[in-house]
């Protein structure tokens, strides 16, 4: 579940959705290799601000829905999960080495999205337009 990220200067809920295929889309995602997937992202959030809030794999690719802080631009995050994940799988699981014919892990490119927690577009759409024009009782109204 997100929840508010407190900074010093800040207060954050930052969300991201981020699909990462394995290079050449190769079935790669085994029960062994999904399980040392999440265990390296546990560590992932130890060390950086980088809130894993759900993974899923699916043969040959993987969502991640992840929570940051601004400070960390959305490219950052899919970089530092990408390199620390290729690099502990291959450490950890050689034969998928093998399969991807020694090379790269992940493929280069990936797919990212923000995710609402407080609405949809349209709907912060619609509280942008409406904002210098009050309610009666003088509130506007988001939800």
């Amino acid at each position: 579940m997100s929840k508010f990220i407190h900074k010093s200067h800040n207060v954050s809920v930052l969300m991201y959705h981020i699909v990462c295929p394995a290079k050449y889309r190769r079935m790669v995602f085994s029960e062994v290799v999904e399980a040392k997937l999440k265990e390296v992202c546990a560590e992932i959030q130890k060390r950086y601000e980088i809130e894993f809030l759900e993974i899923g794999a699916d043969g040959d690719h993987v969502h991640f829905l992840v929570q940051s802080v601004p400070k960390l631009c959305p490219q950052k995050i899919v970089q530092v999960i990408k390199s620390l994940t290729a690099r502990e799988i291959f450490k950890a699981c050689p034969e998928v080495k093998k399969q991807l014919w020694g090379g790269e892990f992940w493929s280069d490119g990936y797919f990212i999205s923000t995710v609402g927690a407080h609405g949809n577009e349209q709907m912060i759409k619609n509280y942008v337009e409406q904002q210098g024009k009050m309610e009666k009782d003088g509130q506007l109204r988001l939800f």
